[in-house]
Parts: structure tokens; sequence; C-alpha cells
């Protein structure tokens, strides 16, 4: 096993050798040779490095590693392990969806969620009908929608809908899902659509009454609790599977096993039918602002002739992009990249076909060679990126896109996961995790000023392979491997701002 070499050891040995000079003069004989001045901790520290391909398998992870490091300002690679080894990259494909995105619709891009009539307001009334139409926007929350409610009584005067109420989620693919592959209840797989609403989850709660439960299923935010009747949810007498999940038509069909519950809790589930579930929510807050609606009614187009009363607009897209690279939100990635497919070859048909144009597009606009991804978000199994694909990716976004400050600093740290404060070297980078595979790619700032690129993927495709669909949730041995690998990423990142500091 290789020995690690601190800099508090190679400082001690320092201090000891220096007695030797001095014992030395102290006798009657001169020194042969002139004495040189002692080195620095910095460059024993160095000289103590193992070979890279040493200390990756000093870590013992099971399958493969990815590595690359290279100096932004030149291209040189400076250090590399199968650089060509295409790995799937997990969430640190979104920093490359966040270049397309910059790229394509430009930082200052806005969502806009509106609201039309087929018919003019007069003295507060719509003789026609009224539409609910998504932009595509991936960060639309309740409170959004209240305020747009609140705003089509007070800003627009809207007291009185005669018509109906449509609803138009098209501006995006209806999607059930990101990944097929993935369990039913994880909220990290939403359905996707034009019109999204809390990252299309339902907070899912329950507490025990005697010996039954009370249930609920609302859109809740940070200050609103509307109940949703477009997901329901059953507690069914079984104690596996823990949760069951069916089309129901109008609304998403869940039961749960009373065996698993407890005595109370809650969790939040994904929403299969997010343009539905919109349109319910924007139905109850505006009622609660004076304006009944009929129940809403899906179209595929917006009628011609529409107008627009109002349009709320998102957060700047370097913002929404800015937390998608901290929160890692997958419907961000898959709505932010979907819209820039559209804009950029004007139609999307599938996410896959969506992904398709973006390795195109990456391959054009940042020199990789083989970058194969089926999402934008990196949750599918089967997209894959070597490292020395994304470190050429990184460096040529650096120079022209501002990608950067939008990736998240991540503080060194100690063997025991402890942050060492006020470390000299710093780290923009985005992770990625999922079963038995993970990933950091980003940029190193040293000391002195040089500034790397680099990329790291592992992977035990073999073991993440043999999971059932209902184990990819929490498998056995998933931490372990995460943590074993977030350790070697943090070794890593120490040897580099040792070996190309000054």
């Amino acid at each position: 096993m290789t020995r690690q070499v601190t800099r508090r050891a190679v400082l001690g040995g320092l201090a000891s050798a220096m007695v030797a000079p001095t014992a030395f003069a102290q006798s009657a004989l001169a020194p042969t040779t002139s004495l040189r001045p002692a080195a620095r901790a910095e460059d024993i520290l160095k000289t103590y490095q193992p070979p890279l391909s040493a200390l990756i398998e000093d870590a013992g992870l099971a399958g493969n590693v990815s590595v690359q490091v290279a100096d932004v300002k030149t291209g040189l690679v400076l250090e590399s392990h199968n650089p060509l080894r295409a790995l799937p990259p997990a969430s640190v494909a979104k920093a490359l969806t966040a270049c397309y995105a910059l790229d394509v619709l430009g930082p200052g891009y806005h969502f806009e969620t509106r609201i039309l009539a087929t018919t003019p307001v007069t003295n507060g009334r719509i003789d026609g009908d009224l539409i609910l139409a998504g932009g595509g926007d991936p960060t639309l929350d309740t409170d959004a929608i209240a305020a747009i409610a609140k705003r089509l009584r007070e800003e627009a005067g809207v007291t009185e809908v005669t018509g109906r109420f449509l609803v138009w989620g098209g501006a995006l693919p209806a999607l059930n899902g990101i990944d097929s592959e993935q369990p039913d209840q994880v909220g990290y797989n939403p359905g996707i659509s034009g019109l999204n609403l809390n990252f299309n989850r339902v907070h899912f709660e329950w507490q025990r009454a005697g010996d039954r439960y009370n249930v609920t299923m609302d859109a809740r935010s940070g200050t609103l609790r509307p109940d949703v009747r477009s997901a329901r949810m059953r507690v069914e007498a079984r104690n596996h599977p823990i949760y069951t999940y069916k089309d129901g038509g109008d609304f998403d069909d869940w039961t749960v096993a009373r065996g698993a519950l407890g005595r109370n809790g809650a969790r939040w589930l994904p929403v299969r039918k997010p343009a539905r579930y919109a349109a319910e929510v924007f139905q109850i807050l505006a009622r609660s602002n004076g304006i009944v609606l009929k129940s809403p009614e899906l179209i595929n187009s917006v009628p011609s002739g529409a107008v627009t009363v109002l349009t709320h607009e998102s957060a700047p897209l370097r913002i929404i992009l800015r937390d998608m690279l901290k929160f890692s939100t997958n419907i961000t990635a898959e709505c932010v990249g979907m819209t820039a497919t559209a804009k950029r070859v004007g139609a999307v048909s599938s996410l896959k076909a969506s992904a398709d144009a973006m390795n195109a597009w990456a391959k054009d606009t940042l020199g990789m060679s083989s970058v194969a991804l089926e999402d934008h978000s990196g949750l599918g199994d089967d997209s894959r990126l070597s490292a020395r694909d994304m470190v050429v990716a990184l460096i040529a976004a650096r120079k022209t896109m501002g990608i950067k400050p939008l990736l998240k600093e991540h503080p060194l740290r100690d063997e025991d996961r402890k942050i060492l404060e006020d470390h000299p070297v710093k780290v923009h980078a985005k992770t990625g995790t999922l079963n038995f595979v993970s990933g950091l790619g980003g940029f190193i700032d040293l000391p002195d000023g040089t500034e790397l690129a680099f990329a790291y993927f592992s992977a035990d495709l073999p073991h993440r392979d043999s999971l059932t669909r209902e184990q990819r949730e929490d498998p056995p041995g998933g931490q372990s491997y995460a943590v074993a690998s977030r350790k070697l990423q943090q070794r890593l990142l120490a040897r580099w701002g040792i070996l190309y500091n000054g």
C-alpha cells in the first residue's frame, strides 16, 4: 500500500535533518563539500508523490477509472489514467448541458409561462376560453402559480371566464420519466412537459390514526399547501413492494405498503402528468382569487388568434444553471437541454434525439470526439464520456462560455472527510453520482495562479447492472463505493495541487 506523506511529516523530517550540520560544524573536520540550502517542504512533497496508477490502485475501487488533468492556458496534458475509457458521467453531464444552453439560448434567456384568452377581457369578463400555456420552465413552483393567479385578477382585471379552461404543455415533448429503468417512486425521475410545477414532484405525507392512516398529496411551497387530486395514494396491507404506480388516466395512481410506513412521515414522489398537475393547482389558486375555472382540458396546440393576457418570466438562465449545477436537478437539465435543441434545430421529437443534437454540438463547438449522452442530466445508464473528452470540453468552454463561475466550489477535505479550512487550492466542479458510478469534473486554481481542468470518472458497471429495479434507490454497497470514490477524488485534487503549483 502506498504511504501518504503529509506536509507535517515532511516538515518534521526537515527539522530533524537540520541538526546534522550544527553538530558537524562543532567537529574538528571541515566539510568537504559546500552546504546547500534545505529544500522547501513543497519540493520534498513532490518527490514523495506515488505514480498516479499506484494511487488509483491503492483506492481499491472495482471496475474502471478514467482520469485526466491539463493546463487550461496551454492545453498541455499533465497527467492521465485510462483517459480514453468512456464511462457513465452521471451528473457531470450537466456541466455540458449548461454550456449547451449558454451557447444556444444565452445567459439572459427567460422561460415564459403565459395566460392567453380567445377573446379580449371586457369589464373583467372573458367570453371565451382561458389558456394556461407552458414555455418549458423547469423552475415554476406553487408560489409562482399563486402570483400568476393573483396578477390575473389584479393586473388583468379578470373576474369571470365563461368558456373552457385549456392547458398547453407542448413546448417540450411529454415524457413519463427521464430514465425508464429507475424505481417508480424516486423523485429525481419525474415526468416532463412544456408545463412543469415544483420540479414535477408531489408531497406525500402520512400519519397513523388508530388502526388506519391519514394521507395527503399536496403541491406545497414555502407558504402554500394545496391538496391535489391529480396524484392519489392508497395504503395497502402488505410489506413489499413499498410502492406501486400505474397510470390512472387523468391522475397518477399510487399505492404504498402499510408495513413500511411506521407512525408518520413524508417524502416527495414524482409526478407523471405534470401539465395536469400544474393546471389543477392553478385552478385552485385562481378560485382563491375569485376566478372560477372549469375543469382543465389538455390541448395539443394553442388556438390561433388567442391573445396574451399576461406573461410570467423565470429567472435568467445563468441563475437557473447555477442552481442546477449546485443542486443537480435532473428536470432542469432536461428542460434547458431540450429548449436549446428546439431553438437550434427547430423541433424536439424525443429526449434521445435532443441529446444526440447536443452531442453533435459538443463535437462541433467544444472539439469533443466521442461524447455519447442519451439525455441532458446524466441519469441514463447508456451515456458514455471519457476523461479526455471532458477536459477538452472544459478548456474550450472556460475560454468562450463563462462556465466556471456557475460551478459549485468544492473545498478540499482530509481522509475523514473534514473540510480543510482556508486551503490555498480552490476547486470549482460538478459532481456525479449513480449507483456504483462516480464522477467529478471542473477547474483547480493553484496558489501560483496556474489553472487546471480535470475530469474523473469511475464505474463498477457489472455490479450496477446486477441490481434489480427496486434496489436502485438504495443498493447494498452503494454508499461505501461512493465514499471510496470521493476519497480518491480528494487525493487526486491534493496531489495536483502539490505537483503543479509553481
